[in-house]
């Protein structure tokens, strides 16, 4: 053909309608899948491609997703975690085999993002990332509901209340890298991760870890529990303030990797081994987390299907579907840092 193909072109070869053509190339279920079939080959034979603004115009939509990164401090270098990084691929693969454009964008949890993606619609639906303080932007995520936003995040299963939230068993991974410590002959495990209401997954692996511990019958060490937020500098924090309580410990279970290389940082600075002196288990298993002297122990979470399920609960909601994902699995990963 010498001009441009058309959706008329393809329902006329067809046989179907014109809206028929669109609703089967957008992908909606309500169209016979064979008929579905000859539209997509027809459409293929054309080299016809969707005019994705034409759609939005006429849809209100800007068939576009937008991912939005938070920092956990104002800080100008502030880093993206490397967890939430590994998963940037998965989301970007299923995003545009749904037909989608993604928008990233790097926030800071104080600013006010929620007001510029509601009223602006640069995107039909908003994924969120970070682990900065929840209490910090539950009242955004509430508005964005009121509104009628679409918003789906990574977090702890469970808390809410304004989006459905994606996320790994946190407690079953906080058990199992405690239950390992513990058949390691290890009985000072010390936490480093700030569990509290306001990093709601940090505190259900805390959970975890306390009740890997009274299973054994160990009573949970306060002394042992010291607060850190995800960076390396945080976990070489903590064992500084191990060392100031005087808190002898055999072990660390640390609430993210990064913690856990900051820690043995830490250690080796003060001549004490690892996993000779203290055994260490993180969680996430970043890339990073294999090239450590030693190699990080450490309960992974899967990147590629978290990815991938955070797009699939956010097009769910877009069609108006129900969509209450189950917590992923995680698996515990067994390297030289904890002995095993």
């Amino acid at each position: 053909m010498a001009r441009r193909p058309t959706s008329l072109d393809i329902a006329q070869l067809a046989g179907v309608s014109q809206p028929t053509v669109s609703r089967a190339l957008r992908g909606v279920k309500t169209v016979n899948p064979q008929t579905r079939a000859r539209i997509e080959a027809i459409a293929r034979k054309l080299n016809y491609a969707v005019d994705k603004n034409a759609s939005s115009l006429r849809s209100q939509a800007a068939n576009t997703l937008a991912l939005l990164f938070f920092e956990e401090a104002a800080e100008e270098d502030g880093a993206i975690n490397p967890f939430f990084l590994s998963m940037l691929g998965s989301i970007t693969r299923a995003s545009a085999k749904a037909g989608y454009d993604l928008l990233i964008s790097f926030q800071q949890l104080s600013g006010d993002w929620h007001v510029d993606y509601q009223d602006s619609h640069k995107a039909d639906g908003i994924i969120l990332l970070g682990y900065g303080d929840y209490d910090t932007y539950r009242v955004r995520l509430d508005h964005l509901a009121e509104q009628g936003s679409h918003v789906v995040r990574w977090g702890a299963v469970g808390t809410g209340p304004g989006a459905i939230t994606v996320g790994s068993d946190n407690r079953d991974g906080g058990a199992q890298a405690t239950a390992h410590l513990l058949t390691q002959g290890r009985r000072r495990i010390a936490f480093l991760g700030t569990a509290d209401s306001r990093y709601p997954e940090i505190e259900e692996r805390y959970r975890g870890y306390c009740a890997a511990l009274e299973r054994t019958g160990i009573a949970p060490d306060e002394r042992l529990r010291v607060d850190a937020i995800t960076s390396e500098d945080a976990g070489v924090d903590a064992v500084v303030e191990l060392a100031r309580r005087g808190a002898g410990y055999d072990a660390i279970f640390a609430a993210s990797d990064s913690i856990a290389i900051g820690a043995m940082r830490a250690l080796a600075a003060t001549g004490r081994s690892v996993p000779g002196d203290v055994a260490i288990v993180g969680f996430d298993d970043i890339p990073s987390a294999s090239l450590t002297s030693p190699p990080l122990s450490t309960v992974a979470q899967d990147a590629r299907r978290a990815g991938e399920t955070l797009v699939a609960t956010l097009l769910g909601r877009l069609r108006g579907e129900a969509v209450v994902p189950d917590p992923l699995p995680t698996r515990l990963v067994v390297r030289e840092s904890s002995g095993g």
